[in-house]
């Protein structure tokens, strides 16, 4: 499944011609071909599977380069696609090609989709059971040319099929913006719900990290992601946690900010798009520079517990005795 370093996922959401564009549609996507996959039959036909007789899913297969494009970000954009919680098919479309499903072709792939499948149970956007399949990849079978790129050759009949088969309301439902913050809040504190989503402010001298001296990492509360390293953590006497510099340059991002009557720079997660605090031009050498951020908005993982919280590429960096 690696040709060229490109790798390959599969996904099966109802009907293809809607699974398509999502993906085409990402950053470091080589292809997306419309199929059938996991039956008996070789070389099914489009009317051989909708006979619904061959035990064929319509899936997707997604060509990607891992170097820009991980199998995380598959994933959450697949999820984000379907109705997890029908068993029977999708939205209008019922029966066995209909369904959904992960079909892995590593062992990675299988431990990542699952991971995600029990996240997003855990998440409680669904009030039903998270049923779609998590199985091996077999042999996959492109759709015949008609019905590849469907959303590009035929728009009108592309947009009135979305619309009409009730995928786009059900989507629209379940992952708005009302939606997102009402999950929010029941997974946050109210100060972490304030700082992150509302721009807000914690006490300075009153928050958990402005003086934690332990080493290990600090990751966005939301989303995980890496964000700072006690090893450039330093005290700045300003009441709050402040590093010379970001752990990835990709994992933050900064907006100017005219609040207060003031000109300053804004740091968000770039993934979460959580508020962190802001960056001043007056930290120490080498960089010059503070990145005052709020402990609402971080979580600390201690250095001896970077391995089994899945940040084992940080584990070196601390250059820790492993006895």
């Amino acid at each position: 499944m690696n040709y060229n370093g490109y790798q390959l996922a599969t996904f099966a959401g109802g009907c293809f011609w809607c699974m398509v564009k999502p993906f085409e549609e990402l950053p470091g996507i080589i292809k997306v071909e419309a199929g059938y996959t996991g039956g008996e039959l070789e070389n099914p036909t489009y009317e051989d599977v909708c006979s619904k007789k061959t035990g064929h899913f319509e899936a997707v297969q997604v060509t990607f380069d891992p170097h820009l494009l991980s199998y995380s970000q598959l994933l959450e954009t697949f999820w984000r696609q379907i109705d997890p919680t029908n068993p029977s098919g999708q939205f209008v479309d019922l029966g066995q090609a209909y369904k959904t499903a992960v079909f892995y072709h590593n062992q990675e792939q299988k431990n990542l989709a699952e991971g995600s499948k029990e996240a997003l149970e855990k998440s409680g956007r669904f009030n039903s059971p998270i049923v779609t399949e998590i199985i091996p990849a077999v042999m996959f079978y492109p759709a015949e040319e008609y019905h590849q790129g469907y959303y590009k050759k035929f728009p009108l009949r592309y947009g009135a099929y979305r619309k009409g088969s009730g995928r786009d309301a059900f989507l629209n439902n379940y992952w708005n913006n009302d939606k997102e913050k009402e999950l929010l809040k029941s997974k946050l504190t109210s100060i972490q719900f304030k700082v992150t989503q509302e721009r807000g402010t914690e006490p300075p001298f009153q928050n958990e990290y402005w003086d934690n001296d332990r080493e290990g990492i600090y990751v966005d509360v939301i989303s995980g992601e890496p964000l700072f390293s006690s090893q450039d953590k330093f005290d700045s006497g300003c009441g709050w946690p402040s590093f010379s510099k970001p752990l990835q340059t990709e994992g933050i991002k900064e907006r100017s900010d005219f609040s207060h009557s003031m000109n300053r720079t804004e740091v968000v997660s770039t993934k979460s798009e959580a508020h962190l605090g802001h960056v001043f031009d007056d930290g120490p050498k080498p960089t010059g520079l503070r990145y005052c951020i709020n402990s609402a908005a971080l979580r600390f993982i201690p250095k001896e517990e970077l391995k089994d919280a899945g940040y084992e590429d940080y584990y070196t960096s601390f250059q820790i005795d492993a006895k």
